[in-house]
């Protein structure tokens, strides 16, 4: 099909997919926290998951309403664009969580095509305990209009740049990151675990899960502005800039922003060296 054919599907639009449900165990929990080198104590015991844990129960629903709308000859170019979690409460082991996801819309623009799937995450009892907006791109595939709405917007606060950061936190990607990761959260995607497939798709080589990196950042926060407590959390949005390799370090620079009802928001962004990883970076966390 030729690419000028090729077009989005808003019939798709606003359409559930069938609830799938994921029982969450000590286990599963303990072997994520060790995968991401998150050192909080309660989540290494496995009294309560890393705030970007959130993504495995759901991850079985991420990709389904993009092919409601999105053509299937376009499925190569679409990337991770933007993550934003808001959490009603964390998670623990012994939880029962149905999930559930549809694709909201999508905006065209010259450099490819941003579309938003929002997911929920319930427990046995129908009580909310996540939701997260996911940007999916599509690269170099402009449709040339905006149907429908995208995510809550989290762009990084600029009017703070002239301050000196809160906080300053440096974490080390290790070499076998990705393949202690992978298993942990449930995403074998060659990019991540494949030398060759990850340079046959462009890349220098394997790449960091950047859902990964968001945990790292997760970790961070916490220990730097959250007093350690997951429950405290309670949103965390993300923009991923650049991939990130194994054997690298990453910095987050954290600033403070406003307060109110209870809640501080930070603004954070992600380096390695000069470059730019992670942008748009907005933590929430209750005083």
């Amino acid at each position: 099909m030729a690419e000028q054919e090729l077009k989005f599907d808003k019939s798709g639009l606003d359409t559930w997919t069938e609830e799938t449900t994921f029982e969450v165990t000590r286990e599963r929990v303990i072997e994520y926290t060790k995968a991401t080198n998150d050192p909080i104590a309660a989540h290494l015991a496995g009294d309560a998951a890393n705030p970007v844990f959130a993504i495995v129960p759901v991850f079985q629903s991420l990709m389904e309403p993009a092919l409601e709308v999105v053509p299937l000859e376009l499925f190569g170019r679409v990337l991770h664009g933007e993550q934003d979690f808001r959490f009603h409460r964390s998670i623990r082991p012994g939880d029962t969580l149905v999930s559930r996801a549809r694709m909201t819309g999508w905006r065209g623009q010259p450099n490819g095509t941003a579309a938003c799937v929002y997911l929920e995450c319930r427990d046995q009892d129908g009580q909310l305990v996540n939701e997260q907006y996911v940007t999916l791109f599509v690269r170099r595939f402009d449709t040339g209009d905006t149907v429908g709405t995208l995510g809550p917007d989290h762009r990084f606060d600029e009017s703070l740049r002239g301050a000196a950061p809160t906080a300053t936190v440096t974490q080390h990607v290790d070499d076998d990151q990705t393949f202690r990761y992978g298993p942990a959260a449930g995403d074998p995607m060659p990019i991540h675990l494949d030398e060759d497939a990850a340079r046959d798709s462009g890349l220098p080589g394997i790449i960091a899960h950047g859902l990964c990196m968001q945990a790292f950042t997760a970790w961070g926060l916490l220990t730097e502005v959250g007093g350690s407590d997951v429950s405290r959390l309670k949103r965390l949005a993300v923009r991923f800039a650049k991939p990130v390799l194994p054997g690298q370090d990453i910095t987050s620079s954290i600033w403070r922003g406003d307060s109110s009802g209870g809640v501080t928001t930070y603004y954070f962004e992600t380096t390695v060296g000069d470059a730019v990883v992670i942008k748009d970076g907005l933590a929430e966390i209750a005083d």
